[in-house]
């Protein structure tokens, strides 16, 4: 293989970080001078990793075909069950993990931005499948997905003149035949487009850098806050501000559900020098209190626990 992810403690390996309490942080290792930021394969040869049963998180993008299988997949806060055929896309720092899974088998797709730099708008197309990162496939689509990806792996097998380029090409098709796909969509749609847009979705989508303001994002991309907020409001239906404080908040639950970090501690991380404020922050974009949050194990409102990732309930 010419990437592999490594498990934590894994002998010689260093694709994982663990800091200050957060979920493992896996890196595409590419050990191999030149490499591509690219690595695909079955779930057996992807290794152990490919059917992590813990909370982790990627620095890259993975896209499972799963064919076969039974259990469950974890992704932040949704539980999707394991009846196949599937298609799942798990994007940077999203929270993932299988849960008592027997399999599951099919196919392994790992690659960073940088291997996108052929079709920079498939980053957009990505990030947009957020709200529906689990799709159900019928006989037609998993029939084209399934030659699809056999076709990926013969050039990356093989490793032939301009194998990357036509790696490229083959995973750009993917990326946009799976946009297509029907699947229930929800009123935190993405951009589905490049541009200032997906420019912005991006931008805020990175969890180790979430931009405190509009404006920050404005500079960032080099566009006027008018302008920006025009083609946000456009291509998403939201503003800039309401997806800024959607990442911030959306990172936080991720860090209180997943870690033992203190409120305080989880504030810093989201980009709030006063916890008291974050507090005040989090209480109105959710109606309920960091710490009502952790203790209900992610669902306040509902008082429903995902048993494998929620900690454990002290004996009385």
């Amino acid at each position: 293989m010419r990437g592999a992810t490594v498990l934590p403690g894994s002998a010689g390996g260093n694709g994982c970080d663990c800091v200050g309490g957060s979920p493992p942080l896996h890196r595409l290792e590419v050990p191999m001078p030149n490499a591509l930021p690219f690595a695909m394969g079955t779930f057996d040869t992807i290794g152990a990793m490919s059917r992590a049963a813990f909370p982790h998180r990627h620095t890259f993008y993975e896209i499972v075909h799963v064919t076969g299988g039974t259990g469950a997949h974890v992704l932040d806060f949704a539980r999707f069950a394991l009846r196949p055929p599937h298609l799942g896309v798990i994007a940077p720092g999203q929270v993932h993990q299988w849960d008592c899974a027997d399999g599951p088998d099919g196919w392994v797709i790992l690659f960073t931005d940088d291997f996108l730099l052929d079709h920079p708008d498939d980053r957009a197309l990505l990030r947009g499948l957020g709200p529906r990162p689990w799709l159900a496939l019928d006989e037609d689509a998993h029939a084209w997905t399934s030659s699809l990806v056999a076709e990926m792996y013969e050039e990356y097998r093989t490793g032939a003149e301009g194998f990357h380029g036509v790696l490229r090409a083959l995973l750009h098709v993917l990326v946009v035949r799976t946009a297509r796909l029907p699947g229930p969509r929800g009123g935190e749609e993405v951009a589905r487009a490049g541009g200032v847009a997906g420019a912005f979705t991006a931008l805020v989508a990175r969890t180790e850098e979430v931009p405190p303001s509009v404006r920050a994002c404005a500079d960032r991309i080099g566009v006027s806050v008018g302008y920006l907020n025009e083609a946000v409001k456009e291509a998403t239906g939201r503003t800039p501000g309401e997806l800024i404080r959607q990442a911030r908040t959306h990172e936080a639950k991720r860090l209180l559900l997943h870690t033992e970090l203190t409120v305080r501690q989880v504030a810093a991380r989201v980009g709030f020098g006063d916890p008291a404020y974050f507090c005040r922050f989090f209480r109105r974009e959710t109606g309920t209190s960091p710490g009502d949050f952790r203790r209900g194990g992610g669902d306040f409102h509902h008082d429903h626990r995902i048993v494998s990732i929620a900690p454990p309930t002290p004996p009385a």
